[in-house]
């Protein structure tokens, strides 16, 4: 089963360290901030997406005591938890629920070390984790959102909160699906159920979760309730990489048929195609009924790194520097990532005519923007045509506008932060 780079799923690497560099353009200015990560984390690109800063908000872990009688457990069997901080004045009752995100595991062995990190276990999560981004209580860093009630829920599953399994000889549980309708009662509980507003969102594997869960969410509220949905860095396409393969969907037939995850897709997918093609966004997004919005750089760093060039598909390096580096990448490259942002907008021609629907497609060298407060909202945040994205995303959840927004391609916004490895 190929092993995807950037995810760290090989032993050999788990002890590297890598610099990623954020090179900001913006106005024809660049400012270049070093961001030191262990490559042991499952996801060295969401390892990115919040900083501490002296005023920072920490909000602190909460295991649910519940899940447990559920058979809701974590890869090695622990309590899930989320991060909840509450909402007042106009915000007291509207939700943000936010689904972490942070790769997955596709087989014993790589389920098996998973579960000895926060990425499978709550026994090695924060106890506490900054709040940033679109999930700030600062009105000037998060403009439509700050004083809602605002919620991360932390992914110990591997699936995309989709699994329900087991791997008894290993001692794993596959329970995202479990860990999921778990939350989702504790947070109903504290008052959630009262909500005359919810956004479900996440990020990368978390954005995935969210297009797998969103009319799950919408499900959950009376018809008076507004519920919708963001997913942001989660549109991973069923490509094909640099040799002719397909690395991406041999991954996830691995983590589909291990974890259980076909029960527990949309049936709207599953009545036409195989399980693996569901855990695809692309074959999900024109099924959904509830409005959702897709938050995505055309050239995402994650998926030129794991998917389109990982190593096991480049056995001549000949991709070696362009998949850390952008600038390196020469025309013959720059045109097969540009057939990548045309096979993206294409998967989501559907999706776009309808008015419910929105989407922010900006051409970066980037993973995950919403979590981050410099690419969420800031002096210098990435724009398309003069609006931030925390801008977009308000615009269109409080129906301000229709919010169709696309780049042009690569190289013209001078306005990203774009990721470099070294």
């Amino acid at each position: 089963m190929p092993q995807l780079g950037v995810e760290v799923l090989t032993m050999k690497v788990l002890l590297v360290w890598l610099c990623i560099v954020v090179v900001v353009s913006s106005k024809g200015s660049k400012a270049v901030e070093h961001h030191y990560v262990n490559a042991s984390d499952l996801n060295l690109l969401e390892a990115h997406e919040a900083g501490r800063g002296a005023y920072t908000l920490m909000v602190g872990l909460t295991l649910i005591q519940t899940a447990a009688a559920q058979g809701a457990v974590c890869l090695d069997g622990s309590l899930p938890g989320y991060h909840l901080h509450r909402g007042y004045g106009s915000g007291a009752n509207s939700w943000i629920v936010n689904l972490e995100g942070g790769g997955w595991c596709n087989d014993v062995r790589t389920c098996i070390y998973r579960k000895k990190t926060r990425r499978g276990s709550s026994a090695f999560m924060e106890k506490e984790i900054p709040f940033t981004g679109i999930l700030s209580n600062k009105a000037e860093q998060n403009p439509d959102f700050f004083n809602w009630n605002r919620v991360k829920i932390r992914y110990c599953d591997g699936a995309s909160f989709a699994g329900d399994s087991e791997h008894k000889a290993a001692r794993l549980q596959f329970r995202g699906q479990r860990i999921w309708m778990a939350a989702m009662e504790d947070l109903m509980s504290k008052g959630m159920r009262f909500a005359r507003q919810a956004l479900l969102s996440g990020c990368s594997a978390g954005g995935l979760a969210t297009i797998i869960h969103c009319d799950e969410f919408r499900g959950l509220f009376p018809r008076s309730t507004k519920v919708k949905c963001l997913s942001d860095a989660g549109l991973f396409l069923d490509a094909t990489d640099v040799s002719g393969g397909h690395t991406l969907r041999d991954f996830f037939s691995g983590v589909v048929g291990l974890q259980g995850v076909q029960k527990n897709l949309p049936r709207t997918c599953t009545n036409h195609l195989d399980p693996t093609s569901c855990f695809f966004p692309q074959n999900l997004i024109a099924g959904i009924r509830t409005p959702l919005f897709i938050l995505n750089t055309a050239y995402d760093s994650w998926q030129i790194q794991s998917s389109l060039a990982p190593t096991t598909a480049d056995p001549g390096g000949n991709w070696h520097d362009c998949r850390k580096n952008y600038y390196r990448c020469s025309g013959s490259q720059i045109q097969f990532l540009q057939g990548f942002r045309n096979e993206m907008l294409n998967s989501m021609k559907g999706f776009s005519r309808s008015n419910q629907n929105g989407m922010f497609i900006n051409s970066c060298f980037a993973h995950c923007q919403s979590e981050r407060q410099d690419t969420w909202f800031a002096d210098n945040s990435p724009v398309i045509r003069e609006k931030a994205i925390a801008l977009a995303v308000g615009d269109w959840f409080f129906n301000r506008a229709v919010v169709k927004d696309i780049d042009c391609a690569y190289p013209c916004d001078n306005t990203c932060h774009n990721l470099i490895f070294r």
